[in-house]
């Protein structure tokens, strides 16, 4: 059975991620499927744009291969791993310049890897069924595939409080935040696609007649909060922010930041910080493969995915296991340039 099924129903290319048992999280031979199609479809004039979505089950993307990842730390110095990055990034690039119109179905969970393909979609369709995270400072990894981007452009340090949290924002949420452009209930979706193969040139118009008034955004509520909390780049003032505040919500947030990779936080801020002053796409890709190559190898995302996945205890023993134990100078390694002849290219 294909990973990744590909068609063309008339002017529209349709890509439809296939790996239902494991709620269609990316390999690599399902990235250089995805992205020998869009290649060959951004040359076929008769190609007017491009339905992205995945088959049967809940989808919509849970993320990479941490599997292979984990493994590849483990065993091979990371090459397998830094190979998986570097073609994942690559097609994560290619969809963000791509010369046609994407529309992407979000209809399920949405998280890390499906973060990367879905974000540089012109359409972004989340229904009653989203589940959008960038649950990566769980795991010692980092919020990459365009993450620093995507999360540095959204206002009122929303992005901020995403990476560090790991916090979940279901379909009504991202449509407030902008990470989504439309909100489609569920059960018309097959209908939407059905009028964008018609209409390929429409696609904006389809999506805008298919809903009355999305529900409420609960996380509006605590916007303000967000905002002043997670106002520094630096993850101590953060902290310190939020154990002034006696309110049960910056406790629960105090506690789950508690739980989470201290390097990995760190990380995350200073990759914002500096994604936010890139004007391309391709200078983000290329900082992240850089941070990816030596995460990869750092002591929490082994340790990370032994705890969350492998051996589900959730219960990590993080290395440095304090905020004031992850260095300036540890810092300044992770996110060196690489040897001129490993750095990341696009295609």
């Amino acid at each position: 059975m294909s990973e990744v099924l590909i068609h063309k129903h008339g002017r529209v290319g349709h890509i439809s991620l296939n790996r239902p048992k494991a709620l269609h999280a990316l390999t690599l031979d399902m990235c250089h499927a995805m992205s020998a199609a869009l290649s060959e479809w951004a040359n076929d004039d008769s190609v007017e744009a491009i339905i992205l979505d995945h088959a049967e089950g809940r989808g919509f993307c849970a993320g990479g291969d941490i599997n292979l990842l984990r493994k590849s730390a483990l065993e091979d110095g990371g090459v397998s791993g830094r190979k998986f990055f570097h073609d994942e990034y690559q097609l994560n690039h290619q969809m963000m310049t791509y010369p046609k119109p994407i529309a992407c179905f979000m209809d399920g969970i949405t998280m890390g890897g499906g973060v990367g393909i879905a974000l540089p979609a012109k359409f972004r369709v989340a229904t009653e069924n989203t589940r959008f995270a960038m649950p990566e400072t769980g795991i010692g990894l980092f919020p990459d595939v365009g993450g620093g981007w995507h999360l540095s452009r959204l206002g009122g340090r929303l992005g901020q409080f995403l990476a560090l949290t790991g916090a979940r924002l279901d379909g009504a949420e991202c449509l407030w935040a902008g990470l989504a452009t439309h909100y489609v209930p569920s059960e018309m979706i097959a209908d939407a696609k059905a009028r964008i193969i018609e209409k390929p040139g429409r696609i904006s118009g389809v999506l805008s007649e298919m809903v009355g008034s999305p529900p409420e955004a609960r996380i509006e509520k605590n916007a303000d909060k967000i905002a002043k909390h997670f106002a520094s780049d630096t993850l101590e003032d953060i902290i310190a922010s939020m154990d002034a505040d006696d309110s049960d919500w910056a406790a629960k947030e105090r506690d789950t930041l508690g739980t989470k990779s201290p390097q990995t936080q760190k990380v995350a801020l200073r990759q914002l910080a500096e994604s936010a002053k890139l004007t391309d796409f391709a200078d983000n890709m290329r900082m992240e493969y850089r941070i990816g190559s030596r995460v990869l190898l750092r002591p929490d995302f082994a340790e990370g995915v032994r705890a969350v996945i492998v051996d589900k205890t959730h219960d990590p023993k993080w290395d440095p296991a304090t905020p004031e134990g992850v260095s300036e100078e540890l810092l300044d390694s992770i996110f060196a340039p690489l040897p001129a002849n490993e750095e990341w290219t696009p295609l």
